[in-house]
């Protein structure tokens, strides 16, 4: 619109403006309608935040829980040889019973002349007991894979016999011991 149009406009709505004054507390009442709302405003908007932080609170709480539950899930997800069925939770009871016993047997044997042997024996069972861990996740990797389940019962046969083995040559020596105090007795 150009200024002329403008003046022309305003000149023909000239009666029709309302000319008459506001009453001296307008100012007044506008300032503190103004005021009013923006205290609702203000105060919404300080309770909003005084609603956020303990739901922050709470959220966390949460998150947390939740990832030491996944986490405790993970590390309890690791199967072994119990965990397949009730004949094989058996048979690993069995296999770890009767190593226990041979240990004890082995301690019981224990002297200076077969410290060695029986040092030996305790790292190759050491072996096994980390390629036990690793056939663990491997069993849970593969969903009870009949082959996995046939190594960890290998593998605790592997320590029986060694056990075993130790045993054995223990009893050997004590032989030959007995052997050489009785030659050095009669002579």
């Amino acid at each position: 619109m150009s200024t002329d149009n403008l003046n022309k406009l305003f000149e023909d709505l000239k009666d029709t403006f309302d000319l008459e004054e506001p009453s001296s507390d307008h100012t007044k009442r506008f300032l503190n309608k103004l005021n009013n709302k923006s205290n609702i405003v203000s105060n919404n908007k300080s309770k909003s935040r005084h609603l956020w932080k303990p739901m922050l609170g709470i959220a966390a709480s949460i998150m947390l829980i939740v990832t030491l539950f996944i986490t405790n899930n993970k590390q309890d997800s690791v199967r072994d040889l119990a965990s397949v069925s009730p004949e094989m939770a058996q048979t690993q009871t069995f296999f770890t019973n009767t190593i226990t016993e041979e240990l004890k047997k082995i301690e019981q044997a224990s002297n200076p002349e077969t410290k060695l042997i029986i040092k030996d024996a305790l790292i190759q069972i050491k072996k096994l007991e980390i390629d036990y861990d690793n056939l663990k996740v491997d069993l849970t990797k593969s969903g009870d894979d009949n082959r996995v389940i046939y190594a960890m019962i290998k593998n605790f046969q592997n320590r029986i016999d060694i056990l075993q083995n130790t045993l054995t040559h223990i009893e050997n020596i004590k032989q030959l011991n007995n052997l050489n105090n009785e030659n050095n007795t009669t002579i």
